[in-house]
């Protein structure tokens, strides 16, 4: 007998499914490289090393209505430090920095997404 555990989301969300091999596949999509993960919408996102994070680099997910409450940031393979300052500069505009490994990040989104957060992620790719 198996169980089907597959979170149920309304439709179009987001829902981060494999990833690994440089790449994801999100509602369906392969993107490969790193990603910016809102709940309806993924798109590519330029930086592959944790030291490249900036406000700036981030400012696409403040686009967002409402702005996000939650960032995840998926940092690579392993855990690292964040960039000096990027938490409070975040905080700065209202949101709370989650610094993580990127697997770790993937699996809070998907877990914050079934729960209706404003949650955002941005997740570097990962081999």
């Amino acid at each position: 007998m198996s169980l089907d555990i597959t979170p149920v989301t309304p439709v179009g969300r987001q829902v981060i499914q494999k990833y690994g091999d440089g790449s994801f596949q999100i509602a369906g999509v392969r993107f490969n490289g790193s990603v910016l993960v809102m709940s309806d919408t993924t798109i590519p996102w330029s930086v592959n090393d944790p030291a490249d994070i900036t406000v700036d680099s981030l400012a696409r997910l403040f686009q967002e209505t409402p702005a996000p409450a939650i960032i995840l940031l998926g940092c690579g393979p392993r855990f690292l430090a964040p960039p000096k300052n990027l938490r409070t500069d975040l905080r700065a505009l209202g949101a709370t920095l989650e610094w993580m490994d990127t697997g770790a990040a993937c699996r809070t989104f998907n877990v914050l997404l079934t729960e209706e957060r404003q949650a955002v992620a941005a997740l570097i790719a990962v081999q």
